[in-house]
């Protein structure tokens, strides 16, 4: 694995080298490290590195107060993106590596337990108007935040809904398009067939297919820049803007235990425990003059939570103790979300999270409360970000935890 890395890196450097060798770019800080397009403008290259580093102090509660803190440095994500045309400009393209540790784990026998290092690999064909066709590997029409890109973030990372309800990234197809419906109302339609068990999987498919649905309405036009799908109003919106996006995600013989990600319920026998998973999603964005709002809600139900063995009644017990070994993470999630950036680029923000798990999970409900303060030094692109956040567990004090982070995107 290391001599793959380095041999990447040599490439990268090589390449970046013998370009500046023979011109000075023209481009600057954030629009990309290389942008290449050929002389017969058959096909173009955009190369931009990004990294996320950033320091934890976590504080348990025992019962009686809070312990002592765990401090945790890391480098959350580290990643290389390239996009671009190919032989069209119709016809675009997105491939992004990671290379942290979070990145790239998730080896397993279905993936012949290799590191993880595609985010994306997908085309993008603009086939007719107002309409584009995608294939290969990249995030499902699911959750606003989730499609968000986790260099746009408004605090350090996403909440714990997104961590414990999206649909992720999966290989599939992709039908997308968008027709006015007078004025400036604008609505965008989204359906997805995939294979249903996230991203890398190299020996399905094991389960079912996985099937997505999005509509998405903007009453007063397009955002800035894309803003929809950016948090912070960064584009200080000169007038209101407000996306309003609904999600239908049905995973046909679900295998693991989040569809797309989890451990696969493996039976005693080998062969693999099969359920359907429904996941729905309501969500918004809103922005107006430096405020901004995300709200999501999400649901996730299965046809039985509890995988059993092939006789369907005994419960998988895989690790000889009480208790199954598998169950769906079923239940329900609130996100509430906002911000206000000031002129001088500092930003105030705070979310609200609720996770209320089916009882069949054994997981207790969750409450958090985070407060931000960012400071742009060039947007998303060059930004220090901290929060802390209050956690409680079916009421009761759990955890509070404080991160420090930057990020730095050519």
């Amino acid at each position: 694995m290391k001599l793959k890395l380095s041999i990447m890196a040599i490439l990268a450097i090589a390449t970046i080298t013998q370009i500046n060798a023979q011109e000075i770019s023209d481009t600057s800080f954030g629009k990309g490290l290389i942008n290449f397009v050929a002389k017969d403008s058959s096909f173009s290259v955009k190369f931009a590195p990004r990294f996320q580093v950033r320091s934890i102090s976590s504080w348990d509660y025992d019962g009686n107060q809070y312990g002592s803190p765990d401090h945790n440095f890391i480098v959350r994500r580290a990643r290389l993106k390239f996009d671009g045309f190919a032989y069209s400009p119709k016809l675009k393209y997105k491939l992004e590596l990671g290379l942290s540790n979070r990145d790239i784990s998730g080896a397993n026998d279905f993936n012949r337990n290799t590191p993880r290092y595609i985010l994306d690999a997908v085309i993008m064909w603009n086939f007719a108007e107002n309409w584009e066709l995608w294939a290969g590997q990249t995030k499902l029409p699911g959750n606003v935040e989730r499609v968000v890109s986790s260099a746009n973030l408004q605090l350090i990372d996403r909440s714990l809904l997104n961590s414990r309800f999206n649909i992720d990234r999966d290989l599939g197809v992709q039908l997308r398009h968008k027709s006015n419906l007078g004025g400036n109302f604008l609505m965008r339609e989204k359906i997805s067939i995939s294979q249903g068990e996230g991203r890398n999987v190299t020996e399905g498919n094991e389960g079912g297919l996985q099937y997505t649905g999005r509509l998405e309405f903007l009453p007063f036009g397009t955002f800035k820049s894309k803003g929809d799908y950016s948090q912070s109003d960064l584009k200080r919106e000169a007038k209101p803007k407000l996306m309003a996006g609904f999600t239908y995600n049905y995973n046909q013989d679900a295998v693991r235990e989040r569809g797309f990600a989890g451990d696969y319920m493996i039976r005693t026998d080998g062969s693999i425990y099969e359920t359907d998973q429904t996941t729905i999603f309501a969500d918004a964005m809103f922005k107006y003059n430096g405020f901004s709002f995300m709200g999501e809600y999400a649901k996730r139900t299965a046809g039985d939570e509890i995988a059993t063995e092939i006789d369907g009644n005994t419960i998988i017990d895989v690790d000889g103790e009480v208790g199954p070994d598998y169950i769906v993470e079923t239940g329900n999630a609130l996100n509430l979300q906002a911000g206000y950036l000031f002129k001088n680029n500092y930003e105030i923000a705070a979310r609200f999270t609720t996770l209320d798990f089916e009882t069949v999970t054994d997981k207790q409900p969750t409450e958090q409360y985070t407060l931000g303060i960012n400071k742009f030094i060039v947007g998303h692109k060059l930004k220090v970000q901290s929060d802390i956040s209050y956690t409680s567990l079916d009421g009761n004090d759990d955890n509070i935890t404080f991160r420090l982070g930057f990020d730095i995107h050519f």
